[in-house]
């Protein structure tokens, strides 16, 4: 905790103790310059029960198991979302070959299919148990919403699958503009679309639900 979060916290706490409600701390933190989220924070790190003194809640902290685990979650999400698009770029190859790229055969397309197909069957399994398994542990024991290293990994997954889209997006226009768009390049735009537009706008809603929750 930096210096300036302690000096809020212990403000936050003394005024709780002398009996000011959650609404005025707010205000008048507010009218000297915090920033929202640190006098939110500062609220938050205060259980609503009626006490004599503030009870704190218990900190978050970042054990091995709930690291690997979450390590686990994204690397295997990525891996799954990536030989989707794969596994639908082959199938958009088969019905709409490239004559002005006779290398690819069919043979080398069935080869990738087979690959993504296999690594599906085996990684996306893997990522729908470790996915029960995290939110299991969150409904058990909410406190793990507030996880480091799970924000951390959720806005970086953002951050990639936002990254991707506006990719997406940008050649798309590009080759409207160009007068370049064929029916193959926009099932495989449409293709990276989806898929990372899911992406992010899931975990997007589900960032914005706990930030309602908290």
């Amino acid at each position: 905790m930096t210096k300036v979060n302690e000096e809020i916290h212990d403000f936050v706490r003394e005024a709780l103790s002398k009996g000011h409600s959650r609404e005025e701390i707010e205000n008048v933190l507010g009218e000297a310059g915090w920033p929202v989220d640190q006098i939110a924070d500062s609220l938050n790190a205060f259980a609503k029960i009626d006490f004599p003194v503030p009870v704190p809640k218990p900190r978050p902290y970042v054990s091995a198991k709930e690291a690997f685990l979450y390590l686990i979650f994204f690397t295997t999400l990525f891996i799954s979302a990536y030989n989707l698009g794969v596994l639908i770029f082959q199938f958009i190859d088969l019905g709409f070959p490239d004559p002005a790229d006779p290398i690819v055969s069919t043979e080398y397309i069935m080869e990738t299919i087979r690959w993504s197909v296999s690594t599906l069957v085996v990684v996306f399994p893997v990522f729908l148990f470790v996915a029960y398994w995290v939110k299991r542990a969150v409904r058990k024991d909410p406190a793990k919403r507030a996880s480091k290293i799970r924000k951390w990994l959720t806005y970086m997954t953002l951050f990639v699958a936002a990254g991707t889209l506006i990719g997406d997006l940008t050649t798309l226009v590009y080759s409207f503009l160009g007068g370049e768009i064929t029916i193959r390049f926009l099932l495989k735009a449409l293709t990276v679309g989806g898929i990372s537009g899911s992406i992010f706008g899931y975990f997007l809603w589900d960032s914005q639900r706990e930030e309602r929750e908290e």
